[in-house]
């Protein structure tokens, strides 16, 4: 015996009815969908394959960042024999501490200890 069945709510074949907005928004949904996957391709094509430009913009970026490194390297160690110089070369090198030298060369706290 054959025993008739409820409509099924299950998508069998026709499509079910949607309003228009329901519609717009699927279509919608599927143009975002396509446009990610074109997307998601081209990205994976230029992950694989580095263009020229941009390998050549990555060689002058090393260039550029080797170059500074030195010129920071050698500006660091030009402070440090400047200081250097001016703390162990006995030329009074700008301290400001000469005024409270006497003829002695002794610092005035130096004088009270003593």
């Amino acid at each position: 015996m054959d025993i008739p069945r409820p409509p099924s709510t299950l998508h069998t074949g026709s499509p079910p009815e949607l309003t228009p907005t329901e519609q717009e928004v699927l279509e919608e949904y599927e143009k975002l969908a396509n446009n990610m996957q074109k997307l998601a391709s081209l990205l994976d094509t230029l992950a694989s394959n580095p263009t020229v430009e941009i390998l050549d913009g990555l060689r002058e970026l090393e260039r550029k960042t080797s170059l500074v490194f030195t010129l920071l390297k050698a500006s660091v160690y030009s402070i440090v024999l400047q200081q250097e110089m001016s703390g162990y070369g006995g030329g009074g090198g700008g301290g400001g501490d000469d005024d409270q030298h006497h003829e002695g060369g002794q610092y005035e706290d130096e004088e009270d200890d003593q």
